[in-house]
């Protein structure tokens, strides 16, 4: 379970120096977002999370 809560910050804070390094970009990342269409989403979605416990996978092993 800390191993969750320490990703889940680590989340935070990737998302939040993006938001502080770059609003404008951010920005104009969510209006793109909101503009795509849902299976695209999904797809999109998925992938990330496949590879995400594939990298996990890897490293914690």
């Amino acid at each position: 379970m800390a191993d969750f809560i320490v990703a889940l910050g680590l989340v935070f804070v990737i998302e939040g120096l993006i938001f502080a390094a770059n609003p404008g970009a951010a920005k104009r990342a969510m209006a793109h977002v909101m503009e795509t269409a849902d299976g695209t989403l999904r797809i999109v979605g998925v992938a990330s999370a496949v590879l995400g416990v594939i990298l996990v996978w890897l490293v914690r092993g």
